[in-house]
């Protein structure tokens, strides 16, 4: 037994004692196990399980750690799989009423990947309808509660991923982002959460896979098991065109991102932006991260403020987003509109105002901006900034209507802090980074040059251990006893409904 729950452990510590005998895969399934049947119902974080297969895999776990024989990278650990990969044998819903009944016989490419190297599937997390607004909420399983408030959102769309690594269901989970799909929940729920470079984790069931938006990547309690989870999930993807591959290898070395090299931040040249120039950051989020940055920078070489020019993001985006749900979603809100809420319809609508001519120009810009970015790193190591605009809001508010009173554009407008990075394509990760006024997790984002994914993590892993030795950036876990006690969420007021 070890002195700690098992379930708080992270996932390269109960790895290690795995390997040594320390720790048995079966107990810490059952204590993971334990923490989702007591939690679950103050949150709503992993409403589709399999434990059958979680404690089937810990026993063959076991069972290989006595054999002696060589063990996977992850081999035992309890995983978290968001309900838009598939996991054999349970509803993949893609949070659409639509998919109910979709249930795949077989584990999608990237929860194979995972299982192949040890893994073991538990459960499906959360997510918005059709990934779409970052507020964890749909209409087949109900919304997502923050665990540090459970009234408030957990934002998403790898909301249910989020939670489930905060409140201890397993040491890691997958997710995937568009406009900060994994960055922002890991804000909200005080966990990591990493975007990395387009190709980097191959994205081979991508409906447009030459315009790279969306990526999974890994989520898990601090850099370093995100990067242990990474060093199984890049791999080689024939069907993705931007996985880089020669000769049956890839362009990066995957094992390196389990062994991060040591990073002196005396010598990186840090800038600094609380709202890259455009983005809509409420006062709350700017005074943390400015207390952050002032406690960071005695830690740095040099930390300033700058940032190039992405006031081109808010359109950029808008259009290859709309153009992108258009393309997938159109078809079923024509055939069944009461099957499409009204994020996922909002943006069909707004793709089909587009003109040809609009996303021309928004393709133009695009490498324009890139451009600008690439031309910004030739200057500054990375780049911090708070990872999302706003404060966790309660859930029941779809999106951010207003912030500091001043209305947002669009629905995802509250997102613009993170699609100032994707539409740019560069890696970027979100660490927790204290406590906000309001008292919930804020989430400081890290940024880095395209492709330099090993070095961001290394960079970022030396920001989380100066953060931990300050005592004013100190982000503590849920209350779990508080969330024990808590009434069911599916008993609030419009739990299951858009309203």
């Amino acid at each position: 037994m070890t002195a700690t729950d098992p379930a708080d452990l992270g996932a390269i510590e109960a790895r290690r004692l795995i390997a040594r005998r320390a720790l048995s895969p079966v107990e810490l399934a059952d204590a993971c196990i334990a923490r989702v049947e007591t939690l679950d119902h103050a949150v709503n974080a992993m409403p589709a399980r399999d434990f059958g297969r979680l404690r089937d895999g810990a026993k063959a776990a076991e069972a290989a750690v006595a054999a002696g024989g060589p063990l996977g990278a992850l081999h035992g650990l309890p995983l978290a799989v968001k309900d838009m990969e598939d996991m054999a044998g349970l509803p993949t819903t893609f949070g659409s009423t639509a998919y109910r009944g979709n249930v795949p016989k077989k584990d999608g490419a990237p929860v194979a990947e995972l299982a192949a190297a040890g893994a073991l599937p538990m459960g499906k997390t959360n997510v918005p309808e059709w990934s779409a607004g970052a507020n964890s909420r749909n209409l087949v399983y109900g919304a997502t509660g923050n665990p540090h408030d459970v009234t408030k959102t957990c934002a998403g769309s790898s909301g249910g991923s989020a939670v489930a690594l905060a409140c201890g269901y397993a040491p890691l989970a997958t997710g995937s982002d568009m406009g900060g799909s994994l960055r922002n929940p890991a804000a909200h729920c005080g966990v990591v959460g990493f975007r990395p470079s387009p190709g980097v984790v191959p994205g081979e069931a991508r409906a447009t896979a030459w315009m790279p938006l969306s990526t999974s990547g890994p989520m898990a309690r601090s850099v370093a098991d995100a990067g242990l989870m990474l060093s199984v999930m890049s791999r080689p993807g024939a069907d993705d065109p931007y996985a880089i591959e020669v000769g049956g290898r890839t362009a990066w070395d995957p094992a390196g991102f389990a062994a991060l090299p040591k990073v002196d931040l005396g010598s990186l040249k840090i800038a600094a932006t609380e709202d890259f120039g455009f983005a809509p950051t409420e006062s709350t989020v700017r005074d943390q991260f400015r207390k952050a940055v002032a406690q960071i920078a005695p830690f740095c070489g040099a930390l300033d403020e700058a940032a190039p020019d992405c006031r081109a993001a808010d359109r950029i985006f808008g259009v290859l987003r709309g153009i992108s749900f258009l393309g997938v979603h159109a078809e079923l809100l024509d055939r069944a509109p009461e099957h499409v809420g009204p994020n996922v319809r909002d943006n069909v609508l707004e793709g089909r105002s587009y003109s040809g001519e609009d996303v021309a120009r928004a393709l133009i810009s695009q490498g324009e901006y890139h451009r600008r970015w690439q031309a910004f790193f030739g200057d500054w190591d990375v780049l911090i900034s708070p990872a999302i605009t706003v404060s966790p809001r309660p859930w029941r508010e779809l999106y951010p209507e207003q912030i500091d009173g001043v209305p947002t554009k669009t629905y995802y407008h509250w997102l613009a802090l993170a699609y100032a990075t994707t539409v740019a394509g560069l890696p970027s990760i979100s660490i927790p980074c204290g406590m906000d006024a309001n008292g919930m997790p804020f989430g400081l984002q890290v940024v880095g040059r395209r492709h330099a994914d090993r070095q961001l993590l290394a960079v970022a892993a030396e920001i989380e251990a100066v953060i931990a030795g300050l005592p004013d950036l100190a982000t503590p876990g849920p209350d779990l006893a508080g969330l024990r006690a808590a009434p069911p969420i599916a008993a609030a007021e419009a739990f299951l409904s858009f309203d």
